[in-house]
């Protein structure tokens, strides 16, 4: 049930779903990989509207050079674990949910037990190896992927919901591209941040339409969205209705 603090926080939306959906919300456990650029306004906004338990993932150290982007961070935070200064920062925002953090690389041997019993995972990194990974968990545990992607000026957004539509890293991008350190403009991640978080919510809330099936894509220099419809490979080896999935690690990548 929401507490009377609850339910004065959340007032504005209520007006919009209903205490039952806000309740949806509360018993949600949203797993977040990533405290960085797209990581900082998905787990804020999230916290914000009142996911009961986020837990967030990253490895990293706050470094000056992040904070154009990284929103959860400021200067007094530079040389800090991002996990302690993401849990500061998203307590000080909203008391009443639970924040998890946890200082570690996420990887095949730990991915599966850190992901637990989280409802949805939202794919906050700006790696495809650890893409493909998430991607590989969120259809073995059957639970949603909320993709997010950046560089530049440009960006891109999905939702995977295993079972019924392609995968899309497996499908769309068999082969990882080139691992690099690529631009970013701090407005690009809290813009795809924002659609990831939209995604979430309404997967959550059961309204509305999800991008399970379409990719959408971010052109900041225009003020451009398309979206473009994606289909499964029928030989994906993780998502074609021709092979079960086993959860093995696959070879093919590089």
């Amino acid at each position: 049930m929401l507490s009377e603090r609850e339910l004065d926080r959340y007032k504005r939306q209520i007006m919009f779903f209903g205490d039952e959906r806000q309740e949806k919300l509360k018993k949600a456990n949203i797993f977040i990989v990533g405290a960085g650029g797209l990581g900082s306004p998905v787990s804020i906004y999230l916290a914000v509207a009142g996911i009961g338990t986020i837990t967030l993932v990253d490895k990293d150290i706050v470094d000056q050079t992040n904070l154009n982007r990284q929103t959860l961070h400021n200067d007094r935070d530079i040389g800090r674990k991002k996990t302690e200064s993401a849990e500061e920062k998203l307590h000080a925002l909203n008391p009443d949910i639970r924040v998890k953090v946890i200082d570690i690389t996420i990887g095949q041997f730990n991915a599966s037990w850190l992901v637990g019993k989280a409802g949805g995972i939202v794919d906050a990194m700006d790696n495809f190896p650890t893409r493909y990974l998430l991607n590989d968990i969120a259809i073995k545990k059957n639970i949603p992927l909320f993709h997010g992607a950046i560089r530049g000026f440009y960006g891109q957004a999905t939702t995977i919901i295993p079972g019924k539509i392609p995968c899309l890293l497996a499908c769309i991008f068999p082969k990882a591209p080139p691992k690099e350190v690529f631009p970013v403009v701090g407005v690009t991640p809290g813009f795809i941040g924002m659609v990831q978080v939209n995604e979430v919510l309404k997967y959550l809330l059961g309204t509305g339409e999800l991008l399970a099936g379409r990719l959408l894509i971010w052109d900041g220099l225009v003020s451009r969205v398309e979206k473009i419809p994606v289909e499964r490979n029928p030989h994906c080896e993780v998502c074609s209705s021709q092979k079960k999935y086993t959860g093995k690690k696959r070879e093919t990548r590089n």
